[in-house]
């Protein structure tokens, strides 16, 4: 006996209804010609309004694509701030500036009556037309230059900066104001200097001596004659000896030759120390005046770093010390 198909005609769920409506598909059963029609309507309009959305995505691309690249054309960066423009006194030429005064301050700051003209004339080269020839100076007396540097230069603006000098003038130490102008490439001085009191001296804090290493103190004592001597002549194997691995000494080359070690300080601590040793050094050639036989001699103080190997110290460095001159 064959099976018999049979068709639920129970009534169907009004969800197929709804789901046609919504434009799902042929999944109502109920519905008729008028519902099929508004669904295929309400397809067609749905497409519509993706059509639109695509070309309206696509304007925005091109919109962005296109201000990319007028952007890089312009030679901006997307999303950073322009380049800040120079200021006027990035564009003054300091060092020129310091090197022009500097030659002006050998005329200005040497005055003699004998040599009047000259000077008059060589300042004239760094003056404005119409400017005093001897700029200020009344012709009497005199000022002899003995040494200069460029201290500073302040910047006003593109054309305008004052250049300190630091001088020492008939033995005092003191700065001087130049105004310097420029402009096209050329300089001048604008007017009269300034003639400005020296840096005052510091007032140098006394250091708190270190705790002292007796022991090391007596076996640097005994060692460091020999590497000054060595340090003095240059002596590149006899430095060797005193210094540690990887270090180089150059030494003085015979400028200078020992007197004396007159004192070293070594604080207590580990293998590697800093430790000062004052020393009498001789001026070859440059005998006193009231002894002959005795030369000219200077004390001068050195910061060394010592290290311990094997229980021998090394040097692997020598310099200034910060140590108040003269003290030990």
């Amino acid at each position: 006996m064959g099976r018999r198909s049979t068709v639920d005609r129970s009534p169907q769920s009004d969800i197929y209804s709804a789901d046609y409506v919504a434009g799902t598909g042929d999944l109502a059963q109920g519905g008729g010609q008028e519902d099929r029609t508004a669904s295929g309507w309400r397809g067609a309009g749905g497409r519509w309004l993706v059509w639109v959305f695509r070309v309206v995505v696509w304007l925005v691309l091109l919109l962005i694509g296109y201000r990319g690249v007028t952007a890089i054309m312009a030679g901006e960066t997307t999303g950073g701030a322009p380049a800040p423009a120079a200021t006027p006194s990035s564009n003054f030429p300091s060092a020129l500036a310091g090197a022009y005064a500097l030659q002006f301050g050998q005329v200005y700051l040497n005055a003699d009556p004998a040599t009047a003209n000259q000077r008059a004339s060589e300042l004239a080269t760094f003056l404005p037309a119409g400017a005093d020839s001897q700029l200020g100076w009344n012709g009497n007396g005199s000022l002899v230059l003995q040494s200069e540097q460029v201290a500073d230069v302040t910047v006003q603006d593109a054309n305008h900066a004052e250049v300190t000098l630091l001088a020492r003038v008939n033995g005092n130490l003191m700065e001087l104001g130049v105004p310097v102008y420029y402009a096209g490439g050329a300089l001048a001085v604008s007017g009269e200097p300034a003639w400005l009191p020296a840096p005052p001296k510091a007032a140098v804090p006394t250091p708190t001596p270190p705790s002292s290493d007796a022991a090391s103190q007596a076996e640097l004592t005994k060692q460091l004659p020999a590497f000054f001597q060595a340090y003095a002549s240059g002596d590149q194997a006899t430095l060797g000896r005193f210094l540690a691995p990887g270090t180089t000494v150059t030494g003085l080359n015979g400028q200078l030759t020992f007197g004396s070690l007159g004192g070293v300080t070594v604080p207590a601590g580990g293998d590697t120390r800093h430790v000062i040793a004052t020393v009498v050094w001789n001026v070859p050639g440059q005998a006193s005046s009231s002894t002959a036989s005795s030369p000219a001699q200077l004390e001068m103080t050195y910061a060394l770093t010592i290290v311990n190997k094997g229980g021998t110290w090394y040097i692997s460095a020598i310099g200034p010390s910060f140590q108040t001159a003269g003290s030990s």
